[in-house]
């Protein structure tokens, strides 16, 4: 960590740190809800942000209280560099036109070498501050390269209004897969095959209706304990592990897995979501 001396009574604050983990990886910790939260949480419990992360967007850094900063995106350049500019602070959920802080520059730069990113962050500090961004911007970087080094798990999950005898067939059968296995009304699944042995493969092919998209989803059964639990490897590698928790006559079906790095968490759970509630929506009618 090294300082410069900035004019407007502000010292620039320099951070490093080299992560094990591709810059889509590092790059989806810093800027998803989810992990954003979790690093975050080293300056505030609750912290959280407000944007689309767009270069020339504004973005607002908000706490439980309601109080924070807001500035804009000067530059957004995925998975490489990202600059803020801080135009003032927020009071009770109200952006304040000027405070000491209007003007400052933020940034995180991140560098691939060697199949490792190195994460810098800088940051204008006022004086009075200088010291407590001394000690805890190390902490909440060694909380990105903790989160980037390990898998992200995404959990959804639905309640089904069946046994869970019942739940489970439609889970695992192929005819049924076939006609639940989609996340919105342009998607259908149009063959699906299940091996369900512990070394056996589960493979289903998923088409825009159109005909214009495909590709096939599979992977491949560790453990399965019937009417409880399948833990299963995805073609890629990533875990993932289906819980059925029978809740008087109905339900609980919990589904966990590893998130890939391209698309957002946000996106990816809120696909596997829509098609676990189609899944409850199918059983519930059959």
């Amino acid at each position: 960590m090294s300082t410069e001396t900035k004019a407007g009574n502000k010292e620039e604050l320099n951070f490093e740190i080299t992560i094990k983990a591709s810059p889509a990886k590092v790059w989806q910790v810093l800027w998803n809800d989810t992990t954003y939260r979790k690093w975050t949480s080293v300056f505030s419990e609750g912290s959280y942000a407000v944007s689309d992360w767009k270069e020339g967007s504004k973005v607002q850094f908000l706490g439980t209280s309601g109080d924070g900063m807001y500035g804009v995106i000067e530059v957004c350049k995925p998975k490489e560099l990202i600059i803020f500019k801080h135009l003032g602070e927020i009071k009770n959920n109200k952006e304040q036109p000027e405070s000491e802080w209007s003007g400052s520059i933020e940034g995180y730069t991140l560098i691939e070498e060697n199949g490792e990113v190195k994460l810098q962050a800088s940051l204008d500090s006022t004086p009075e501050f200088k010291d407590y961004f001394t000690e805890t911007f190390p902490k909440a970087m060694n909380l990105v390269k903790e989160l980037s080094e390990k898998p992200i798990e995404i959990t959804v999950e639905a309640v089904v209004n069946a046994p869970v005898e019942k739940v489970w067939k439609a889970w695992t059968s192929p005819e049924d897969i076939v006609k639940w296995n989609t996340a919105s009304d342009d998607w259908h699944t149009t063959r699906a095959d299940n091996d369900l042995r512990v070394g056996g493969k589960f493979t289903s092919r998923m088409e825009a209706k159109d005909g214009s998209v495909g590709f096939d989803f599979w992977g491949t059964h560790n453990e399965i304990k019937p009417n409880e639990m399948i833990s299963s490897a995805m073609g890629d590698g990533r875990k993932m592990r289906v819980t059925f928790i029978p809740e008087g006559g109905s339900t609980k079906v919990v589904e966990t897995f590893e998130a890939e790095n391209e698309n957002t968490i946000e996106l990816q759970e809120g696909g596997w979501q829509a098609i676990l509630n189609n899944f409850k929506k199918y059983v519930e009618a059959n």
